[in-house]
């Protein structure tokens, strides 16, 4: 990956920087403003990660979810579930020289949670009708003048289930809950960040779905699916085509790797955890959702395989 392609870098499209000639529209990003909006699009090369782990997709948005709602990975659909405290702003950018237009989701500190290319014309146009919002507008959840129910309150990830794991990642990376991760109540236990590469080796050859949530700052993208076709560099990158989405993975970048079990739809359920250097997750192999009883016994009888650290 070069720099130009990595989400947690101040200005990740680079129509956003003088150096281009190109516009910056500021607008709505509270929810279910920025969801009408996302929704709108009917082919995007979705982006969520940094220099670590990355996962891209192209397609359309499902509609995406906030902290505490529900949470669904389907078939086609781009999975995007964000922390509405964290994403402080939304831009549209529009690069005059290439044509190219990307809308841009940032965090307080200027940092890119997540970004959409819109890859077709009629897409392009329809940004052009998103609201401009006032400089300084906060994102802080859903909008006060929708009629949106209240956000459910996140459950607390020690006695949660799968997806107050996730939450609590999505919240800040999982530092607090990796720093009192004794208080958790479920099984886990270090592994070899080495065997990633492996596991999805092994997923690829045995046609076993599995599921992959990369993390951005504020913000998270989840793909599953069948893998169908894995990559390894010299350097140690690791790749793979998993459903319609790739997925990229740092291996020098992991500094630690956990197997956390956790109650999801077919009960409890593995996820191998990915942290880098700070700390933070930044990306869960696991699966997500009704797979089938097979597809789950598969997987657990793989993660039961796997060496501890």
């Amino acid at each position: 990956m070069t720099d130009h392609h990595k989400p947690y870098r101040t200005c990740a499209f680079e129509g956003c920087c003088g150096r281009r000639n190109g516009s910056v529209r500021l607008i709505d990003a509270r929810m279910p403003e920025l969801a009408r909006c996302l929704t709108l699009f009917q082919y995007v090369q979705a982006i969520t990660g940094g220099p670590v782990a990355r996962i891209e997709q192209a397609g359309s948005y499902a509609v995406p979810s906030l902290l505490g709602e529900a949470f669904a990975v389907r078939p086609g659909s781009i999975a995007l579930r964000i922390d509405g405290g964290s994403v402080a702003s939304a831009v549209v950018a529009r690069d005059e020289d290439t044509g190219t237009v990307a809308l841009s989701l940032f965090d307080a500190d200027g940092r890119t949670a997540h970004q959409g290319r819109l890859l077709s014309e009629g897409d392009r146009l329809l940004a052009g009708l998103a609201g401009t919002v006032t400089p300084g507008l906060r994102a802080a959840g859903p909008s006060t003048a929708s009629a949106a129910p209240a956000v459910p309150a996140v459950p607390e990830w020690e006695s949660g289930d799968q997806l107050a794991q996730l939450d609590a990642v999505l919240a800040d990376g999982g530092v607090a809950r990796r720093a009192a991760f004794h208080r958790y109540r479920g099984e886990h236990r270090a592994i070899e960040a080495d065997v990633v590469p492996a596991v999805l080796d092994h997923v690829c050859s045995v046609g076993l779905p599995v599921g992959i949530a990369v993390f951005g700052p504020g913000a998270m993208q989840a793909c599953g699916g069948r893998v169908h076709v894995t990559d390894r560099t010299v350097g140690g990158r690791v790749f793979a085509a998993i459903a319609d989405s790739s997925v990229e993975i740092d291996l020098a970048g992991v500094r630690a790797c956990r197997l956390v079990r956790s109650t999801a739809a077919h009960g409890p359920t593995s996820a191998l955890e990915l942290d880098d250097g700070d700390g933070r997750c930044v990306a869960v192999v696991t699966q997500f959702g009704m797979v089938g009883e097979d597809v789950h016994t598969a997987w657990e009888h793989l993660a039961a395989s796997l060496p501890d650290a």
